[in-house]
C-alpha cells in the first residue's frame, strides 16, 4: 500500500507543530531532496526505529535537508546500533546520505 505524506502530515509525525515558517522550512526539504516522494512514507516508521537506540529525524536549521541524528548514550553502546539502523535504511531504500564530520548526524540527500 503506498501512502501520501503530505508537508503537514509529515510535521505531525515528526513533532513540529504546524506554522507558516515550519511549512516552508518542510516544503523546501521536500523540493531539495531528489525522489522524496519514492521514500518519505517511510520515515515515520523510520523515526519509530530510531527512537529506540536515541535517534530521530529532525529538519536541518542549517540545510534544506532532513537529518537523522542519534544522541549518544553513555551508559550503552546506542551508537553502533543507530549506524547499522541507518546504514540498512538507506540501502533498502537506496537513499545517499551524508554525513557530518565527527558527529552522529546524517542528512537524507534522496534517493540514488
Amino acid at each position: 500500500m503506498h501512502l501520501d505524506l503530505t508537508p503537514e502530515a509529515l510535521l505531525a509525525q515528526l513533532g513540529y507543530t504546524k506554522s507558516e515558517q515550519t511549512l516552508k522550512q518542510i516544503n523546501d526539504i521536500i523540493g531539495n531532496t531528489k525522489n522524496f516522494n519514492k521514500f518519505s512514507q517511510h520515515i515515520p516508521s523510520f523515526n519509530d526505529a530510531l527512537a529506540v537506540e536515541k535517534g530521530f529525524i529532525a529538519m536541518s536549521n542549517s540545510e534544506d535537508h532532513l537529518k537523522i541524528k542519534c544522541d549518544e548514550d553513555t551508559g550503552a553502546d546506542n551508537l553502533s546500533a543507530f549506524t547499522e539502523l541507518v546504514k540498512h535504511w538507506a540501502d533498502k531504500y537506496k537513499l545517499e546520505l551524508k554525513q557530518v564530520d565527527n558527529k552522529n548526524t546524517y542528512y537524507i540527500i534522496g534517493q540514488k
